[in-house]
């Protein structure tokens, strides 16, 4: 049998106490970060700026919501857009802003699309003014949060045609 020195910790040992603080550190910091609800996205308009057969330029109007008791720093946001069942447009924001607590924001983005199949079928939908256009929007909201850098969404909704 391997006799130990004083104040020398074997190594299987020192392993394992290393173990055990990491899942202790990390639990701890679990506990200490604060509850976030996510925030929720909604497409309030959409106006036609300009189109020709190989591009198209619209103005988006969103919304963002959020529940908490804090205020939200948004750095941007990534997101894909489809108009019905079909592909609109995608990007990201270039401004940053901040939603306030328990309050909301709008914003405004200039999509470009050059899908000009796809718009056919969607266009006629922007005339009729008594429909309601089906939405969904994908990606994430990039934060300036300590513990949640970024935030994937994927809303669905409707907005009225105007």
């Amino acid at each position: 049998m391997a006799a130990f020195e004083p104040g020398v910790v074997p190594a299987a040992a020192a392993r394992r106490a290393s173990a055990l603080f990491a899942v202790v550190l990390l639990a701890g910091c679990a506990a200490l970060a604060p509850h976030f609800e996510h925030p929720r996205l909604f497409l309030i308009g959409v106006e036609v700026k300009d189109a020709t057969l190989g591009e198209q330029h619209f103005r988006v109007r969103m919304r963002v919501q959020n529940p908490n008791d804090r205020a939200l720093p948004v750095r941007g946001i990534d997101y894909t857009i489809r108009l019905g069942d079909e592909d609109f447009g995608a990007g990201s924001t270039v401004s940053e802003f901040v939603v306030p607590a328990r309050g909301e924001a709008d914003f405004e983005m200039l999509v470009t699309t050059n899908l000009a199949a796809t718009l056919w079928k969607v266009l006629p939908r922007l005339k009729d003014s008594s429909q309601r256009l089906e939405y969904r929007l994908l990606g994430k909201v990039r934060t300036d949060l300590a513990f949640l850098h970024t935030i994937p969404f994927d809303e669905r909704g409707s907005f009225p045609v105007r």
